[in-house]
């Protein structure tokens, strides 16, 4: 249960409505039952989906709290304890960081592998407040963590900066890599080097990629992409048979083996077609928010044996391996510098204006 250490209430930013101001607001601790948890948020990140939500380019529920990605302090347990996803018990105080994605386990799709799809879905910094819970989101001094969340702890050479971005951005490119298949000796692209473009720059290097290949527009950010593995970088923007040529130039005469797909952006997926080789698999992540209809041809996926894969989101494991492959790359990537700027939760409106006109891949809100 609750310490007498700890308060009884605990202040969030609201989010209201589009492009309006979130406002400070302080909400009752929620009574903890059976196997739930408190985390007192110690660093919570905004991500590109935030800002969608915020500007009114996605739907999300209001009112709300805001923030997906974020790493919390253990503060209270309900009177059963709380375990972590692989079974071991957990401790006040453990230092730990939670699926994005509230799943159930038992499903229909849960039992499938499509934990993403659960049948009684609850995503954190995307829930309606409600009288009985209000504390389910990043930008906030505490988060509810119902019973059954998947929770791990964070390695403890993992910084908080580096870590609060794993539970979406780092995780959803573990399954995006896991739906990629063998990244090993393979030709990967990846269009767009943003947050997660450039961890998957790092993690198919990490995998053995035999070239890395990142199609981005901004100069600076094909930069950052060199320094997190890619081993070329081209203007995204370039006419689609000028790109087709130096990947090809690249890949034997053949075209990428895979291509990864984070910028969301019509034109890219478009073209991402055009640049893979016979057999190749697309993996798409990036269309997260409504865009125009694809313009794609049925015929050249099936003469050329293409595979199209959707990812949204992402299993617990992917989460468990994306701590491990941060735990081991942070010190040779520059995982801490993607972080551009640090607010207080008092700064949160400022934190989002900064995010908006500066477009660091991540900033972070420290309560």
């Amino acid at each position: 249960m609750i310490g007498k250490a700890n308060p009884r209430t605990a202040r969030a930013a609201v989010f209201h409505a589009a492009s309006q101001p979130l406002t400070l607001e302080r909400f009752p601790l929620p009574e903890l039952k059976g196997g739930a948890a408190l985390a007192r948020i110690r660093c919570a990140t905004i991500c590109g989906s935030d800002l969608h939500s915020f500007h009114g380019r996605r739907h999300a529920p209001t009112p709300s709290v805001l923030g997906h990605e974020m790493v919390g302090e253990l503060a209270a347990f309900g009177p059963v304890g709380t375990r972590d996803f692989y079974g071991q018990p957990l401790s006040l105080g453990d230092r730990v960081t939670w699926s994005m994605v509230w799943s159930c386990g038992a499903c229909f799709y849960c039992r499938r592998g499509l934990r993403p799809k659960c049948e009684q879905l609850r995503k954190f910094g995307h829930e309606a407040i409600t009288p009985d819970l209000a504390l389910c989101g990043g930008l906030a001094e505490y988060c509810y963590l119902p019973e059954k969340t998947a929770i791990f702890r964070l390695p403890p050479e993992l910084p908080d900066l580096v870590a609060s971005p794993a539970n979406c951005a780092t995780a959803t490119v573990a399954a995006v890599a896991r739906n990629a298949g063998e990244l090993s000796g393979r030709h990967v692209l990846i269009h767009g080097a943003g947050m997660l473009g450039l961890t998957a720059c790092a993690m198919s290097a990490a995998h053995g990629a035999a070239s890395v290949i990142a199609l981005e527009p901004s100069p600076e950010r094909r930069a950052q992409a060199q320094v997190f593995g890619a081993t070329h970088v081209f203007d995204s923007v370039l006419p689609i048979s000028e790109l087709c040529a130096m990947v090809r130039e690249l890949t034997g005469g053949r075209g990428a083996d895979v291509a990864l797909e984070f910028s969301g952006d019509p034109v890219a997926m478009e073209a991402g077609i055009a640049l893979l080789r016979p057999g190749g698999r697309f993996v798409l992540a990036g269309a997260t928010y409504p865009a125009r209809p694809l313009a794609l041809s049925g015929e050249q996926v099936v003469r050329r044996l293409l595979q199209i894969i959707g990812v949204y989101n992402y299993e617990p494991k992917d989460l468990g391996y994306a701590l491990r492959f941060l735990a081991d790359q942070h010190q040779s990537r520059p995982f801490a510098q993607l972080v551009g700027c640090s607010f207080s939760l008092q700064e949160v409106n400022e934190a989002l204006a900064y995010a908006t006109a500066q477009r660091p891949p991540r900033v972070a809100v420290m309560p």
